[in-house]
């Protein structure tokens, strides 16, 4: 899994280890975007929202996977993608998009690029506690990495990044040398059950997802954070 360890600077989750990720540009929805793969319409039932809210949701998936990481989920065809991002024009397209002076769908259409929606798969949603000062609505997102692409670390909100096994990203969060919020581990933690990247998206292909938002619960002397109900009894096995 490809990680990033956010500025201790942040407003929010300073120094914790997060996915590539970012918020929705209103660009976004513009529905002209060049798009290969399951249609807004399919990803609206995936994602349990309405067909503009999916089709802007996957384009900032693939902006911001591109903005923070180099990884690019697009091609020339619905069948191809491209091989190589790291060239000094696609690292001043990739700057001028995480400024906001570039559309990402100005960028596809510039470069001759359809959106490969089908490299994504959709795993979680979350939604911040109400007692946060800060709340997110965020839905978790898995792809492969295409052959011939490699990350870079780019991301000015990162101090650094890592590639790591879900297991040993969970084992490092469990020893204390790595912090994650609770929707990250949760998320890790059900990723490594898994033992491949094509058992990852085989298992995100059917995927429907609700919005789950986490409630205090109090357990006598102490206070904990509910779960979904998917994920307890996994998550119960880590803390024996």
């Amino acid at each position: 899994m490809y990680l990033l360890r956010r500025q201790t600077s942040m407003a929010f989750a300073a120094g914790m280890c997060v996915f590539p990720g970012g918020v929705v540009d209103p660009r976004d929805f513009d529905a002209s975007v060049g798009w290969a793969g399951p249609s807004p319409a399919e990803w609206a039932g995936r994602l349990r929202t309405d067909e503009a809210t999916a089709l802007a949701l996957v384009c900032a998936a693939v902006r911001e996977t591109f903005e923070e990481s180099g990884v690019l989920l697009a091609g020339t065809r619905p069948d191809t993608v491209v091989a190589d991002t790291t060239g000094d024009e696609w690292e001043a397209d990739r700057v001028a998009l995480e400024a906001r002076e570039l559309a990402f769908t100005e960028f596809l259409s510039r470069r001759g690029l359809v959106l490969r929606s089908d490299l994504l798969g959709v795993w979680a949603g979350w939604l911040t506690p109400i007692f946060e000062p800060r709340r997110y609505r965020t839905w978790f997102f898995v792809a492969e990495l295409p052959e011939g692409q490699r990350t870079r670390d780019v991301s000015t909100e990162s101090s650094s990044v890592t590639w790591l096994s879900a297991r040993g990203a969970v084992e490092a969060v469990e020893a204390g040398a790595m912090l994650m919020l609770p929707p990250t581990y949760l998320t890790v933690l059900e990723i490594g059950q898994c033992g491949t990247p094509a058992e990852v998206l085989a298992a995100a292909a059917d995927r429907t997802v609700d919005m789950f938002t986490p409630e205090l619960v109090d357990e006598g002397d102490k206070a904990t954070l509910s779960l979904p109900e998917s994920l307890r009894s996994l998550a119960e096995s880590r803390s024996r």
